[in-house]
């Protein structure tokens, strides 16, 4: 009886047969992922940034994924949008339509996709040293997105509508008895 109490009371320690050495937080483990990490060239696609739409939309509170201030946001930004900000400054952009932000709990296409930016050149140096960080691109691409000729569009557009469809509508009255 003696000896299970000691090898419950070694495990609880840490020094028991039962915890693997290196795995968990502070292991071994960690170092090995930072050298295959380092090994990578920031030109490699799988090292470009990503960038969801969710990242940049003022319906979304910070829980659910936003990463900017909502006075700055956008409302609903599309995958699309965000790849057309981004390419016509400049960047070396890639457009995954098929990935959806893992928060995302709608499942519509609309909330499709995933922007992926080349951010940082083979030496690491920025590709555009006005945008050094992935805060700035998302900035950029939040003050960008409603000057689109898209979103000016739909605004115009529908202001029309609206008053259109005022006028016509008439109501019944009630009936006497």
């Amino acid at each position: 009886m003696s000896t299970l109490t000691n090898r419950f009371s070694q495990d609880a320690v840490g020094g028991g047969p039962l915890r693997r050495r290196g795995a968990g937080r502070g292991g071994g483990g960690a170092a090995v992922m930072a050298a295959a990490a380092g090994a990578a060239s920031p030109a490699d696609k799988e090292r470009f940034i990503c960038i969801y739409p969710a990242y940049l939309n003022n319906k979304k509170t910070i829980a659910e994924g936003r990463r900017i201030p909502i006075d700055k946001a956008v409302e609903n930004p599309t995958s699309t949008e965000i790849q057309d900000v981004c390419a016509a400054v400049g960047f070396n952009v890639l457009l995954e339509k098929n990935k959806m932000y893992p928060r995302e709990w709608n499942r519509d296409v609309q909330y499709r996709g995933r922007v992926r930016i080349q951010l940082k050149q083979d030496d690491g140096n920025p590709c555009l040293p006005q945008f050094p960080t992935r805060k700035s691109v998302m900035l950029y691409a939040a003050e960008t997105i409603p000057k689109l000729k898209t979103r000016t569009q739909k605004m115009g557009g529908s202001d029309q509508s609206l008053q259109q469809g005022e006028g016509g509508k008439k109501g019944k009255g009630k009936k006497k008895k």
